[in-house]
């Protein structure tokens, strides 16, 4: 009986202890981390300051971020829900690993890894009761090959007590462990400076003075300060280091604006230290040079193999991306003059494999030339994505011009080239032979940047976080996609042989294909007046105009030419023209772009809307109501077709009204890096992008690239509240 009594005074003492202890929230999990809100200390006192921790539990292979993720990736967010009265701070960062992968060198953490943040306890807190708190904890998890956007909701009940509190027995010592090691201002002066792209930091005194400070690396807290692939190099004297980095893109663009802040990490510690512009300071080399900061190891044969794997399934999306693109109605004026231009040669197997050839060597040539300026401005921490060139008015201006051009030729204003070979080519595809068809491809490239076809989004996405061989490989996989119909038709006799004979009714398809090139000038031109305004619109028109004149004095003189006459008049005039014409382009190009307004306009026809903004996206979930995001470009022609035929229709927004929906919009027609976050934060590269919020769920639905009524009728009623 006795020991029976004391089992359970025992089991009583255990459960009193448990009680007194912070209540860990239940561990939230994903395919990639598990995560969960602990606290440091067993209880907290009436205005007190309790340090409570995002633990997160990564799975092999994978990694989250820090404040500066370095060349990709994002840092993890966290929103606060907290009892009236209390107020959390900052995360207190770890040191980061360095995390290099082929070219690029990202920042971050792997395993497990604790984010401690202080959170202020309100006077008024009544011992014996517990403080319910809740973070939504926004992670970009990352493999070798793609990141997966997770987020997940964590809570803790904290007990409120009087007096100091022992540490938690679960996660207590590994919290003030990290607490105390995690870099912070130490008394060290920094000077930087910047000399031939070159930055120069030295720092002196705190902790630095007096030894050799062995391996050192500086990690940045902002983007675009400093190569971070590029090893550190420096010295070390007697009152502390310096240390030579590459500059970044940002750096580089626009010299010292300020001061550089960030982590010095040395072999002895870690200490923020917040750099002014100015010389080296004295003191800080001459006794040896800094051994070299060693990256974290290589990536695991589990990683490796994961990589491959993401790899191979983005470049088979890549592939059937490129075919569907050849559906896309963006690119149907190319090809429709590519196929023209391929019937023409059909008489002659030789020159169809020639021509069918040249024309995917284009096609991938220009894929490589896009994909390698993307890649490097993304390098640079430019926010960029699929499209980007569109995003300039400049480049917009050009091409709707180029497409004029291409219209006059096939209307006969002028000539490049002659033969039935050219026929149905644009001007620089009418250029004799091969080089005829290799430009063809690089004008179809040029003209499908605008669509985002099904399996692209995926492909692209995860090609700009690979490493640069694979991204190219990826982006090449997606021009063979795009040129592989035309090369199979050209290399296989018997299809070639199923093609009409030429005839004189390959003229009259040439004039009729010139209609849709000028479609896409006045195209370009709208975009072009969306981007700038009337003034540009018209120095727009003006140049368009003066082309026109300048290509038809050319045909002129061309005809001159065709009977015996110099038609030196014609040549000279039609030259003037041209120049006028490229002097009105250079002004209308010239003219400032107005800032984006707070607002965002509803696309014409659609839904009624609002602009897109995290903010907006919060405060219409915290009342409760679906949200319909659409992410949208006045130059992706998918994006316009969906509006129309989908998302303007009665039946939407009666099926929006009965969800009681909220509709924003955003326009990524101009550059916006807040858009172009977001895209990357669901694995996108470009627009459309559809995101439906769901009351009360974690994350959003990813609606079909291509709409319909149907789907979005259906996926509002699965959202009705």
């Amino acid at each position: 009986m006795t020991r029976l009594l004391r089992l359970f005074v025992l089991l009583g003492l255990l459960f009193a202890a448990s009680a007194a202890t912070a209540q860990d929230g239940r561990v939230q999990r994903t395919e990639r981390i598990a995560a969960e809100l602990v606290a440091m200390s067993q209880w907290a006192a009436p205005g007190s300051t309790a340090i409570v921790a995002v633990r997160q539990d990564i799975e092999p292979a994978w990694h989250t971020y820090w404040r500066n993720p370095g060349d990709s990736g994002g840092a993890t967010t966290l929103t606060w829900t907290l009892p009236e009265g209390a107020e959390a701070g900052g995360i207190v960062w770890p040191l980061p690993e360095r995390q290099r992968l082929s070219g690029l060198m990202n920042y971050g953490y792997s395993g497990q890894v604790y984010l401690p943040v202080p959170v202020e306890i309100p006077a008024g807190a009544r011992p014996g009761t517990t403080l319910a708190l809740s973070v939504r904890a926004l992670f970009l998890v990352c493999s070798a090959e793609m990141c997966v956007p997770d987020e997940l909701t964590l809570t803790l009940e904290l007990p409120v007590r009087e007096g100091a509190a022992p540490l938690d027995p679960r996660h207590g010592a590994a919290i003030q462990t990290l607490l105390e090691t995690a870099p912070r201002p130490a008394g060290i002066e920094a000077r930087v400076a910047l000399e031939n792209g070159v930055l120069t930091l030295s720092a002196a005194g705190g902790p630095l003075a007096g030894r050799d400070p062995g391996p050192s690396y500086f990690f940045p807290f902002e983007g675009g300060v400093i190569d971070h692939p590029a090893p550190q190099s420096g010295s070390w004297g007697p009152q502390g280091l310096t240390l030579r980095m590459q500059a970044g893109g940002g750096v580089r663009g626009g010299g010292l604006q300020g001061p550089v802040a960030g982590v010095l990490s040395t072999a002895h510690g870690a200490w923020e230290v917040t750099a002014e512009p100015g010389p080296v300071l004295t003191g800080t080399s001459g006794s040896g040079d800094l051994a070299p900061a060693e990256d974290q190891p290589p990536t695991t044969e589990a990683a490796t193999r994961v990589e491959w794997a993401g790899f191979v399934q983005a470049a088979l999306f890549a592939l059937l991306g490129g075919l569907i693109l050849n559906l896309m109605p963006c690119v149907f004026p190319i090809l429709a003059m590519k196929a023209a231009a391929l019937t023409a040669s059909a008489h002659d197997p030789a020159h169809a494999r020639r021509d069918g050839l040249a024309f995917l060597a284009g096609v991938l040539a220009t894929f490589l030339v896009l994909a390698g300026v993307l890649l490097a401005l993304r390098a640079a921490g430019e926010a960029v994505g699929w499209g980007f060139q569109l995003q300039s008015p400049a480049v917009t201006a050009g091409l709707a011009l180029l497409m004029l051009a291409v219209a006059l030729n096939l209307s006969g204003v002028f000539h490049v080239g002659a033969g039935l070979q050219g026929a149905g080519s644009g001007p620089l595809a009418r250029l004799p032979g091969g080089l005829g068809a290799f430009f063809t491809g690089a004008l179809a490239v040029v003209v499908a940047a605008p669509c985002t076809a099904p399996f692209m989004a995926f492909a692209l996405g995860a090609a700009l976080l690979m490493p640069w061989p694979m991204a190219l490989a990826v982006f090449l996989m997606l021009g063979l996609g795009l040129a592989l119909p035309f090369v199979v038709v050209s290399l296989t006799p018997g299809l070639l042989s199923r093609l009409p004979r030429p005839g004189p009714w390959m003229e009259r398809l040439k004039g009729l294909l010139a209609f849709p090139m000028y479609g896409t000038a006045l195209w370009l031109a709208w975009v072009f007046s969306r981007q700038t305004g009337a003034d540009a619109l018209a120095l727009l028109f003006a140049a368009g105009l003066t082309l026109a004149l300048g290509a038809w004095l050319i045909g002129g003189g061309q005809a001159e030419r065709a009977h015996g006459r110099r038609g030196v008049l014609h040549w000279i005039a039609g030259a003037a023209a041209l120049l006028v014409a490229a002097a009105a382009l250079v002004m209308a190009a010239s003219v400032p772009v107005p800032e984006a307004g707070a607002d965002a306009a509803a696309p014409e026809g659609a839904l009624a809307s609002s602009a897109w903004s995290p903010t907006a996206v919060e405060a219409a979930r915290a009342s409760g109501r679906p949200v319909l995001v659409n992410f949208t470009a006045d130059w992706c022609v998918t994006c316009k077709i969906n509006e129309r035929s989908a998302l303007g229709s009665a039946t939407v927004a009666a099926a929006m009204e009965a969800a009681d929906a909220v509709y924003l919009v955003g326009d990524w027609t101009r550059r916006d890096d807040a858009i172009t976050a977001e895209l990357q934060r669901h694995g996108r590269s470009g627009v459309p992008l559809y995101l439906l919020y769901a009351p009360g769920a974690a994350e959003p639905r990813i609606l079909p690239q291509l709409l319909t009524e149907g789907v979005v009728v259906d996926a509002l009623k699965d959202v009705r509240p």
